[in-house]
C-alpha cells in the first residue's frame, strides 16, 4: 500500500512538472527565420502565473502567464541577420538554434502551391545545385477543425534550401524566395499552408462570412462550432472555414512580410461569385493579422482545357480568371500571369520557375521598391474605329509584341451587338491593338483569352510578360447566379 500511494504521489509531482512547462507554438522551432524591422512577437503557454523570460541577440523581456496558462511578448525589431540562439526560461527552458532575421512570406492555396519541387520541370539539377541555407521552409500539417485552433497539430521543422531537404519544398514558393534572397541578400522564410484541392471558402474565418452580404445566408445554414462528427479529415471542403480554423488561425501571431497565393481552379464553377470570396479572404486575413494592409500576390489560372469553355459555349476558367484580375483593385496586391506556362491536359503545370519568378518580380517592385517591370500588358481603354476598334494597354514596358516575335497574334475575338463572337484578325500599331473581321462589320466587343484552355494566347510586352487574359464587354457569364451552398 505505501508503495502504492508513493507511486500515486510521483505520478502526480510528474503531471503537475508536465503541465507547467513552458511551450511554445509548433510554428517554433531549430533554424526558424522571424520577421526583420518590425518587433518580434513570441508566445505560448505556461503555468499560471508562472514567470517567462524570453532572450535573443543579448535583449531579454519577461513576462508573466496569464490565469488561462497564455503568455504573449513582443522583442524589440531586429534587422536581418543571424544567426542567433532564442532562449525561453520559466519552470524549464528551451533554446531554438540558428535563428535568422529576415522577411516571412505565407505560401498558400490548393495543390499548384503545394506542388513540391522534385514535380517540376529540371527537377534534379535544381535540386542537386541547391545550396541556399538563408532560405528556410516549414509546412504545417494538414488538418481541419469546426472551431478556430490556437495551435498547429503535429511537430513540422524549419528546413534549409539544401539538396537534402529542397524537394519537399513547394517549388513555387522555393522559385519566389530564391530570386528574392538573390535581389536582397536577407533571409527568407517560407511558411506553407496548402492543400490540393481546396476552395477559398475553406480558407476564410467564419466571422468574414458572418459580416458579408453575400455569405451570410450560407453561414447561417453552418453550425457553430462545426461538430466533429461534420468534420473529415479527408475532406477540407466539407463546410466552410475548416483550414482557416486548424491552419491559418494558429500561425497569425507569427509576424510576415506577406502572402503569396495559388489557387482558384476549385472555385471555377462559380468564378462570379469569387468576385466577393476572393476579397474576402484577402481582407479576412489583414484583420486577423492586423498589420495593415500587408502585400498579397497571387497567381491567374493557368491555361487548362477543363469543360472546353468559349466565348460561345461560356468558359467558366475565363470568368475565374476575370475575378482574378478584379481583385487586383485591393490596395497592395499583385497578379502573376501564367497563360503561358500552363498545360491543356494537366491542371498541374509542371513549370513553376516562371510562377515564382513572376511573383518575386511583383515583391520586388511593390514591396521592396525596385524599379523593375512585374507585369504583361493590362487592358486600359478600348475606342472604335469604324469596322475596327483600338485597344489601348498600360504596362506595355517597350512596346508590344508577340511570345516569339513575329505579327500573328492569337485569341482575339470580335463582335457585334448579336454577342456572337468570330475570331479576329489583331496587329499591332504602335502601342495598340487594331482588331477586326470581315465576318463583323458594326463591331461592339473583343475578348482575349476568353476560353478556358488559352494556351495559344501569345501577346507579351518586350519586358517578357504575358498580357492578361480580358473582355471589352460586360455581358452576362455562366456562371452568375452560382453560389456556394453546403449541406
Amino acid at each position: 500500500m505505501k508503495n502504492y500511494f508513493a507511486f500515486i504521489l510521483a505520478l502526480f509531482f510528474s503531471i503537475q512538472g508536465a503541465w507547467a512547462d513552458v511551450r511554445l507554438p509548433g510554428i517554433f522551432g531549430n533554424q526558424m527565420v522571424l520577421q526583420r524591422n518590425t518587433p518580434i512577437h513570441i508566445w505560448g503557454w505556461a503555468s499560471p502565473g508562472e514567470i517567462v523570460r524570453v532572450s535573443l541577440n543579448g535583449k531579454s523581456k519577461q513576462t508573466q502567464a496569464g490565469e488561462d496558462g497564455k503568455w504573449s511578448l513582443n522583442l524589440k525589431k531586429e534587422k536581418a541577420g543571424g544567426p542567433y540562439t532564442l532562449e525561453v526560461k520559466g519552470n524549464n527552458e528551451i533554446v531554438l538554434n540558428d535563428v535568422l532575421i529576415g522577411d516571412i512570406w505565407v505560401c498558400s492555396g490548393q495543390s499548384n502551391m503545394e506542388w513540391t519541387l522534385k514535380k517540376t520541370d529540371n527537377a534534379a539539377a535544381e535540386i542537386a545545385s541547391a545550396n541556399l541555407p538563408q532560405i528556410r521552409h516549414i509546412k504545417i500539417p494538414k488538418t481541419v477543425a469546426g472551431a478556430p485552433k490556437d495551435d498547429i497539430t503535429g511537430n513540422p521543422e524549419w528546413q534549409q534550401a539544401t539538396p537534402q531537404h529542397v524537394a519537399e519544398f513547394t517549388a513555387v514558393g522555393y522559385y519566389f524566395a530564391k530570386e528574392l534572397q538573390k535581389e536582397l541578400n536577407v533571409p527568407i522564410g517560407l511558411l506553407n499552408s496548402s492543400w490540393g484541392g481546396t476552395n477559398v471558402e475553406t480558407w476564410t474565418s467564419r466571422e468574414a462570412f458572418e459580416d458579408s452580404e453575400e455569405f451570410k445566408e450560407m453561414i447561417n445554414t453552418i453550425s457553430k462550432p462545426i461538430p466533429d462528427s461534420t468534420v473529415n479529415k479527408s475532406k477540407p471542403n466539407i463546410a466552410p472555414s475548416l483550414l482557416f480554423n486548424s491552419m491559418i488561425q494558429p500561425i497569425v501571431p507569427f509576424k510576415i512580410k506577406g502572402v503569396i497565393w495559388y489557387q482558384g481552379e476549385s472555385n471555377a464553377s462559380l468564378g462570379h461569385q469569387y468576385q466577393k470570396a476572393f476579397p474576402l479572404l484577402i481582407n479576412d486575413w489583414r484583420d486577423r493579422w492586423d498589420i495593415g494592409d500587408f502585400p498579397f500576390y497571387f497567381v491567374q489560372l493557368a491555361s487548362f482545357k477543363a469543360s472546353g469553355g468559349t466565348s460561345e459555349k461560356g468558359s467558366t476558367w475565363a470568368e475565374l480568371r476575370e475575378a482574378q484580375a478584379m481583385t487586383l483593385s485591393l490596395p497592395n496586391t499583385g497578379m502573376a500571369v501564367t497563360t503561358d506556362v500552363g498545360n491543356s491536359n494537366d491542371i498541374h503545370p509542371t513549370n513553376k520557375l516562371d510562377v515564382g519568378n513572376r511573383l518575386a518580380a511583383i515583391a520586388l517592385n511593390k514591396t521592396y521598391k525596385k524599379k523593375n517591370e512585374y507585369s504583361g500588358p493590362v487592358f486600359k481603354k478600348m475606342k472604335r474605329d469604324g469596322n475596327k476598334i483600338k485597344i489601348y494597354f498600360d504596362h506595355v514596358n517597350g512596346g508590344l509584341t508577340t511570345k516569339i516575335g513575329g505579327d500573328v497574334l492569337n485569341g482575339f475575338e470580335i463582335a457585334g451587338v448579336d454577342r456572337s463572337f468570330k475570331k479576329a484578325n489583331a496587329v499591332i500599331e504602335n502601342d495598340y491593338i487594331v482588331v477586326s473581321s470581315d465576318e463583323v462589320s458594326d463591331p461592339a466587343a473583343v475578348r482575349y483569352g476568353w476560353s478556358d484552355d488559352n494556351i495559344a494566347i501569345n501577346l507579351f510586352n518586350k519586358a517578357g510578360f504575358p498580357a492578361s487574359p480580358f473582355r471589352t464587354d460586360n455581358w452576362e457569364g455562366i456562371t452568375v447566379g452560382a453560389k456556394r451552398t453546403y449541406l
